[in-house]
């Protein structure tokens, strides 16, 4: 198979910071000619400007910016100007795809929008992110999406308060909405011949990844509470135990299968039978014991022997680790992209995790 499917498409990427910059990379990876155009009047991409304070202040490129852009052609083009706004519109007559996430009004402002495009290419697919919805006029960063749609009441702890997720998540899944629909574009556009619009919003993205805390507030009108990294259906689940070397580990126990073993490598075999703890319901109802039981004896461990046992007797357990440590392994390595942006020596973790044989 070849390696790369998407090679023979053409995408322009007409967007910033991090949603549709994620979709571009994406076709990047798979072997598509992709295009950015930024906006010159602004100095391009404001994420070129989101540096860390060791970063390079003469450099053009951040390392947020390296984190979604690999692998594309850089235009720098002024829509205000006729002749530049021309040269986006030849690129886009025989384009395939085309990214965008214009401020309200701004794609009917210069002729960029579908309906406007389509006359000049057909089979244009034209893939859009909005904050709020097509028809919202306001303005959308990822930290306002996980406050509006129920992710930063959830997050934390009751001691901590409502706290934001430490990644643009919402932007992440935004983006995944949009890949998917461009390529379901794709296949409609193999079969039958036509273009398409596909318009993705931050908010319902957000909403659409409640998941299970959705269904539990639907179902049962439990609200979701602070909880930290604990699970609010299963435990132990998400409970931090400190071993006796000082390294702090976590457990994800799923079954009753898992909790018997974890009973007895931990020699708590009377925990099994024992009706605070025999259910999973049970123990959730009494996670707090539960956690008390477990953490004095894990505390007594060896964090790397307790770890081996743990995951050869098929119990779900970790080490918690920093973000340098996990770039240390070997195999994280095959993960990481890196290309000369102007100059600047970038790098930046692939997109795509999934293969194909």
């Amino acid at each position: 198979m070849n390696k790369n499917p998407l090679t023979d498409l053409k995408v322009i990427e007409i967007a910033s910071v991090l949603a549709g910059p994620s979709v571009g990379l994406f076709f990047a990876e798979m072997g598509a000619q992709v295009i950015k155009i930024e906006n010159k009047k602004t100095g391009g991409d404001v994420t070129r400007s989101w540096k860390l304070p060791n970063e390079s202040k003469a450099s053009t490129i951040s390392a947020y910016f390296a984190s979604v852009n690999w692998n594309k052609t850089y235009l720098s083009l002024d829509f205000g100007k006729a002749d530049e706004l021309n040269q986006t519109l030849e690129l886009i007559k025989n384009a395939d795809i085309l990214i965008v996430n214009f401020k309200f009004g701004d794609a009917e402002k210069f002729g960029l929008d579908y309906n406007s495009l389509r006359k000049i290419n057909a089979n244009l697919i034209y893939g859009e992110i909005s904050g709020f919805g097509e028809n919202s006029e306001r303005v959308a960063y990822d930290l306002i999406l996980q406050a509006e749609s129920g992710f930063m009441a959830i997050n934390g702890t009751e001691e901590s308060g409502p706290v934001k997720m430490p990644v643009a998540l919402i932007d992440l899944l935004a983006g995944h909405q949009l890949k998917e629909g461009l390529l379901v574009a794709l296949l409609q556009r193999k079969n039958h011949g036509e273009g398409a619009r596909v318009h993705v919003s931050l908010f319902d993205s957000a909403v659409a990844s409640l998941a299970n805390q959705a269904s539990n507030w639907l179902m049962t009108k439990t609200d979701p509470e602070r909880i930290g990294s604990k699970h609010p259906n299963i435990a132990p689940y998400g409970e931090i135990f400190q071993t006796k070397d000082n390294h702090l580990i976590t457990l994800a126990i799923g079954s009753n299968k898992q909790f018997h073993a974890l009973c007895s490598l931990l020699d708590l075999k009377e925990l099994i039978d024992h009706k605070n703890f025999d259910t999973n319901q049970n123990r959730v109802i009494n996670r707090q014991e539960l956690a008390r039981i477990l953490a004095n004896k894990i505390k007594l461990t060896n964090c790397f022997e307790l770890l081996t046992q743990l995951v050869k007797n098929y119990v779900p357990a970790a080490k918690i680790k920093k973000v340098s440590e996990v770039f240390t392994e070997d195999v994280i390595k095959r993960l990481v992209l890196e290309e000369e942006i102007e100059s600047s020596s970038t790098k930046r973790v692939k997109s795509i995790a999934f293969k194909i044989d």
